[in-house]
């Protein structure tokens, strides 16, 4: 298999994005092409140590930004790192596209340049958030979709369960469905129809509503929402941790006492703090696109691009478009 990465996506390209592939190619031995400026990523390239034969360089001459309107720019920027990663999928030179750059013009471009799996209603992006059980749960979706209907919320917990399945090896995931209450009959319009297909479809483990407050307690391992919602729990639960962990910080550098109680508890914290680490898990995967596209965060460092390459090794070794296809075939019967 082969992965692709956009050399020049996300805050820290292309240093995070050369390291973190350096380190992916000693560690899992994929072969790697890095799309962007050949002189910044080659100067990159030549601080590490790895097998020259794994990655290779295609020289692009543009960057698509954050500041751009997304649609305009996969459509403008023909030559830019982004764009030229994802016809390399389009166009079978690739299995997995990576980037860390922006978001809306990543999706744009899964949807207008790899296109979506036939049947599949709208693609959604599935971000996995770590439980202080040391488990995982996949939100979905994440942002790609800020308005739904019930078809599209299906075809998102069928998605995802099936990423949960190939890729998480979990046998069975328990899927729930966001919502202000537990009980049968809460929430809007939207919501309690979806509940209804759920809770008499054969094949998904649906589990009933759940609160978003449980997120992190590892009650489920997917929830479906809309795209609003999912982006709005989404920021809310990194924002709270990494806050929490700002606040924590300062209460133990504050006097003599909590500093020596902080260095007792220096194992301690670190095992909190990577528990709660969602770098650990790479990217989003965007499923519903008939090819592999992974986001990675945009502030990833080469931990989280490494990562997110792993993250697409399973990917594709899960076979998740086959079986996403399968369930299309499935549906339309």
């Amino acid at each position: 298999m082969k992965i692709v990465i956009d050399g020049m996506g996300g805050d820290n390209a292309p240093q995070a994005v050369v390291e973190g592939a350096c380190m992916a190619v000693n560690e899992y031995g994929v072969d790697i092409v890095i799309t962007g400026d050949e002189k910044a990523i080659n100067e990159e390239l030549k601080k590490h140590s790895y097998d020259k034969n794994k990655i290779s360089v295609v020289h692009t001459t543009e960057v698509i930004t954050n500041e751009e309107k997304p649609v305009h720019a996969i459509r403008k920027k023909k030559d830019s790192s982004m764009v030229v990663a994802l016809n390399m999928v389009k166009n079978k030179e690739a299995d997995i596209v990576i980037s860390a750059g922006s978001t809306g013009a990543l999706l744009s471009g899964g949807v207008f340049i790899i296109k979506r799996i036939k049947g599949i209603s709208r693609p959604c992006i599935c971000a996995t958030l770590p439980t202080i059980n040391g488990g995982s749960t996949m939100l979905a979706d994440t942002g790609a979709n800020v308005d739904c209907d019930v078809q599209n919320l299906m075809d998102f917990a069928f998605m995802t369960d099936i990423y949960a399945r190939k890729v998480l090896k979990k046998d069975s995931p328990r899927v729930a469905l966001a919502n202000i209450g537990t009980e049968e009959g809460k929430g809007n319009d939207l919501v309690k129809k979806t509940f209804e297909e759920l809770k008499n479809v054969e094949g998904l483990n649906f589990i009933g509503n759940m609160e978003t407050r449980e997120i992190l307690n590892g009650v489920c391992d997917v929830v479906v929402c809309d795209g609003f919602i999912g982006n709005i729990v989404l920021k809310t639960v990194e924002g709270s941790v990494l806050s929490l962990f700002k606040k924590l910080k300062e209460a133990m550098m504050s006097t003599t006492k909590s500093k020596i109680g902080a260095l007792l508890m220096k194992s301690e914290l670190k095992e909190i703090k990577d528990l709660l680490d969602y770098t650990s898990y790479g990217g989003a995967p965007f499923l519903g696109v008939d090819g592999g596209v992974i986001k990675a965060h945009g502030s990833s460092n080469a931990k989280s691009i490494k990562n997110a390459i792993y993250q697409g090794i399973k990917f594709h070794e899960g076979e998740v478009m086959d079986e996403i296809k399968k369930y299309v075939e499935g549906k339309a019967k």
